[in-house]
């Protein structure tokens, strides 16, 4: 998924699951920050003090690399959670919507939700858990699971195709073979270019084991929204079984569905710019308001209102430790990370069979 529904929907469903417009505005953020977190390692102040990041997300075609260590610790327990379901170690390493494991990973958050860290740590358990439909069918480690042949989108247009490709491949050539790409992108779902992210998509393949596999997004999409409403009205009433409390009302719904259904920009940006237009005029119901523009990197980011370090780059200037650092969602978001990155990999996938870290 992409910032449209990371950021726009889970704003909208946390406020509409009875969060303040700042608790969802948290949630959301740490939930799309989940992408863009991509410096890790240690921050070091002009004092002598530190503190440790770790990366939830690799630059642009940084997974192209082979590390497949490092992959196991980005992909798998933040995008392409294993269901822990079959025999082998690739088969428990395939993501699977509404899994097991990965409404387990929502009721830890929850169970954490009185701790500072409680927001974030949502946000951050609500992007691995919304993923899992969209990532479906696919491995945050080097698997056959992740091959796709003679892949096809019904109504996508050639310019709306090769947009896409252009998205997903940057650098590439416009045109290329989805073998080559398997070749290339062994982790997740990179041979299938944007399709997996796309609200919209009707989509097929032919997977790794000779499958036929058949996908349309927009109810997967509407449903992971519904359950991430679940999981915020739990998380305020202090209930772990999440999946017992209301959804979204059915008018929000089926308002979200055509949204999510008509507004097909290959741009995620501007999907989400529609989407905040829509809120804004109150074309949700039960919901008119400004959603906050989003900042990932620089001047107004939490990294930059935390640090002041406006380059992502850390091998400048140091920032001089403050306690405001403590309290700022920078230090929060990465505290949380780590948390859920912990609970996952040594815990929640050990339990069900599966030791990936």
């Amino acid at each position: 998924m992409n910032i449209d529904f990371h950021y726009g929907v889970v704003y909208i469903a946390a406020r509409v699951g009875g969060m303040t417009a700042g608790e969802a505005l948290t949630v959301a953020h740490a939930c799309q920050y989940v992408d863009d977190a991509t410096t890790c390692g240690i921050l070091r102040f002009k004092g002598g003090e530190t503190f440790e990041r770790f990366a939830t997300a690799h630059k642009l075609f940084d997974y192209v690399n082979t590390e497949n260590d490092q992959n196991r610790l980005v992909w798998a327990p933040f995008h392409f959670l294993p269901a822990g379901e079959g025999e082998t170690l690739e088969e428990k390493a395939v993501c699977r919507p509404d899994s097991k494991v990965a409404r387990e990973v929502v009721r830890r958050a929850i169970r954490q939700r009185d701790s500072e860290t409680g927001l974030h740590r949502l946000g951050v358990a609500l992007h691995t858990y919304v993923d899992t439909w969209a990532h479906q069918g696919f491995a945050g480690i080097e698997s056959p699971w992740n091959r796709v042949h003679l892949l096809e989108a019904q109504d996508c247009t050639r310019k709306g195709w090769l947009a896409s490709l252009r998205l997903a491949t940057e650098h590439l050539m416009d045109r290329i073979e989805e073998d080559v790409l398997t070749v290339a992108l062994p982790v997740g779902h990179g041979a299938a270019l944007h399709y997996p992210d796309q609200p919209w998509a009707r989509w097929h393949y032919i997977d790794g084991r000779n499958n036929f596999i058949s996908r349309h997004n927009l109810p997967d999409f509407v449903q992971a929204a519904d359950m991430a409403c679940r999981a915020v009205r739990a998380y305020l009433a202090g209930r772990e079984d999440f999946e017992g409390e209301a959804g979204l009302p059915e008018d929000v719904k089926d308002t979200l569905t055509v949204l999510l259904d008509t507004n097909r920009n290959i741009d995620d940006n501007q999907r989400l710019q529609t989407l905040c237009e829509r809120v804004k005029a109150g074309r949700i119901p039960g919901l008119k308001e400004s959603i906050p523009a989003y900042i990932a990197k620089g001047r107004g980011s939490w990294k930059c209102d935390a640090t002041g370090l406006e380059c992502d780059d850390d091998t400048g200037d140091r920032p001089v430790w403050t306690s405001a650092f403590e309290k700022s969602d920078y230090r929060l978001f990465h505290d949380a990370v780590k948390e859920h990155r912990f609970v996952t990999t040594q815990e929640i996938l050990p339990a069900h069979g599966l030791r990936i870290a």
